[in-house]
């Protein structure tokens, strides 16, 4: 890595049993900077694609975090649990028989139907906030509680294989979705719909907007500084709609000032040389700065 870099982005394969802090955390010790963050939480279960921003780069993370994501999972029926995956204590467990009578292509029927747009229950055990209080937190301290449903957007939801062992059934699927998503979830209606219980037992993100396995890095190359980073203008370029902008733009920009109206009226970087200059919103016919990244000496 060039230690000249000081704001972009890397990708990192997250390990299981370490949290999305503690990542970021080892981020902050490669980089030598304390301004890391990350976009979209990892369960300490689950593995993949976690997107780190870092300087400036941070300031682009809530446009990551918006976009959709790709995952591999495994779903268990045959019991649910408090926390809707392996690692809380079991809740119920169905009986041979009742397991039994879950047939392949009810197991199928009932995931299909969560595909599109629908409404979704999250995971009591989870990072939504309940009265300022992250959920999980409140359910650690005895309270039983169930957060509102709210609308997602389940684009895939293939199942890759269905294994039937002596107390469960193991079925592995692969789901592309919105953000605000909850696999847990899915696994947990699941079993619920088919009476026997459902739990997540792996997860893997495979992709978050257009960063993928592909681009990530291990936690020991992380840990040893051998990665390569993404500047911030090539991560915009792919986020966003871009225009390039000319000389007395970029000055205009430096000050704050709009520019004349952008082709599209979503949020456009304005590119200059390479370069990052400022993000765009069509407002009142004028393309005004909502944040502005570089000024022009």
């Amino acid at each position: 890595m060039s230690n000249q870099i000081s704001d972009g982005f890397l990708v990192v394969d997250k390990d299981g049993g370490m949290t999305s802090h503690d990542v970021v955390a080892i981020a902050r010790r490669s980089l030598g900077t304390r301004k890391v963050g990350h976009a979209g939480t990892l369960d300490p279960m689950a593995t993949g694609v976690l997107v780190l921003g870092f300087g400036n780069g941070t300031r682009l993370l809530q446009y990551i975090t918006d976009g959709d994501k790709s995952y591999s999972a495994t779903v268990i029926l045959g019991s649910s649990t408090v926390t809707d995956d392996a690692e809380g204590e079991v809740l119920s467990s169905a009986t041979p028989e009742k397991l039994a009578s879950a047939r392949d292509e009810d197991i199928k029927r009932e995931l299909a139907k969560m595909f599109g747009t629908i409404l979704q229950r999250p995971s009591s055990v989870s990072a939504v906030k309940v009265d300022g209080e992250r959920a999980h937190a409140r359910v650690r301290a005895g309270e039983k509680f169930e957060l509102p449903a709210r609308e997602i957007l389940i684009s895939q939801l293939d199942v890759i294989e269905i294994r039937r062992e002596e107390d469960r059934i193991c079925v592995d699927i692969e789901v592309t979705c919105s953000a605000g998503t909850f696999i847990r979830a899915i696994a947990r209606d699941c079993g619920d719909a088919l009476g026997v219980g459902g739990h997540l037992s792996a997860l893997r993100r495979t992709r978050v907007a257009s960063f993928t396995l592909e681009n990530a890095v291990s936690i020991n190359n992380l840990k040893s500084g051998e990665f390569s980073v993404f500047s911030i203008a090539s991560v915009a370029m792919k986020t966003f709609p871009f225009r390039s902008v000319a000389e007395d733009e970029a000055i205009e920009l430096s000050f704050g000032r709009a520019l004349s109206e952008s082709p599209s009226n979503e949020v456009t970087a304005a590119i200059s040389h390479g370069e990052l200059l400022a993000l765009l919103k069509n407002e009142d016919d004028r393309a005004r700065p909502i944040a502005v990244f570089a000024a022009k000496n």
